[in-house]
């Protein structure tokens, strides 16, 4: 068992805050850039834009 602490982190792409590994995020960890569905969203929605 590791502690929340010792997961490794990432930055989120479109927000810029840390965010930590997940369980869901096993298999695809290397392609993981957004914290949330949310920062998901809305980083296409400003591409889609400019």
């Amino acid at each position: 068992m590791r502690r929340k602490g010792d997961l490794p982190q990432k930055i989120c792409a479109q927000c810029g805050r840390p965010f930590a590994w997940r369980k869901k995020w096993e298999r695809v960890w290397e392609e993981v850039r957004y914290c949330s569905d949310r920062c998901r969203t809305e980083a296409k929605r400003a591409a889609r834009k400019s």
